[in-house]
């Protein structure tokens, strides 16, 4: 059964993007040039990462932010997560070229320690403030089915804070059917080996069965 998470306004409880003065983008190429162009609004972010894969696609999966990695390269999930998340598709029989890999908050939120930048969580703040851009990404995408990759991305969607041991499976975020799960980075943070084949498994299990649900 699909959990509806939804609220009176039309993206959810979360107040919608103040675009007085802008003109409203009729394309994901405009609403990507504004983004571009739009200063970071978390502590450390350069330039926006944004979303990748094709219009109409199946699944669009929404993780937290870029690392460090996607920060440099410009491209979402391509560091360690990113390469879970590439080995747990695989596994679920889903191509990630047909898929939308995208973020709730697009630039990398980070402290500067030495020469490493360490990822810090978005506040909900942040969250809200990125939340206008995500949903207007997906109406010009228009997958079947969105995955929230974690608590962010799913408090992004549902406009309300999200408890993932409760909420997580199918899902609906409004307009969008949705389905919700763990970030591949929390696999890499289970304590020992067995832990990290228990929760892949239930990962590749829970990306498997958004498939089939995205399925027409």
């Amino acid at each position: 059964m699909a959990h509806s998470i939804t609220s009176k306004h039309r993206h959810g409880s979360f107040p919608a993007f103040d675009l007085e003065g802008r003109e409203a983008p009729e394309t994901l190429a405009d609403l990507n040039r504004m983004i571009s162009a739009a200063k970071p609004f978390v502590h450390g972010g350069i330039k926006a990462v944004l979303g990748e894969g094709p219009i109409g696609a199946p699944l669009a999966l929404v993780g937290e932010q870029p690392g460090d990695q996607e920060d440099l390269q410009g491209h979402p999930f391509v560091g360690p997560a990113g390469r879970l998340l590439d080995k747990a598709l695989n596994a679920a029989g889903i191509e990630r070229s047909e898929t939308y890999v995208t973020n709730a908050v697009k630039h990398f939120k980070y402290e500067q320690r030495g020469k490493r930048r360490l990822h810090q969580k978005p506040t909900v703040g942040e969250v809200k403030h990125y939340r206008w851009w995500l949903m207007k990404e997906l109406e010009f995408v228009h997958p079947h089915l969105v995955v929230a990759l974690g608590a962010t991305a799913a408090m992004a969607l549902a406009g309300a804070p999200v408890t993932i041991g409760r909420a997580r499976g199918p899902a609906q975020f409004g307009e969008f059917r949705g389905y919700i799960t763990v970030h591949p980075s929390s696999l890499l943070r289970q304590a020992d080996d067995q832990s990290r084949e228990i929760a892949y498994a239930a990962f590749v299990r829970d990306l498997r069965n958004a498939s089939e649900l995205a399925a027409p």
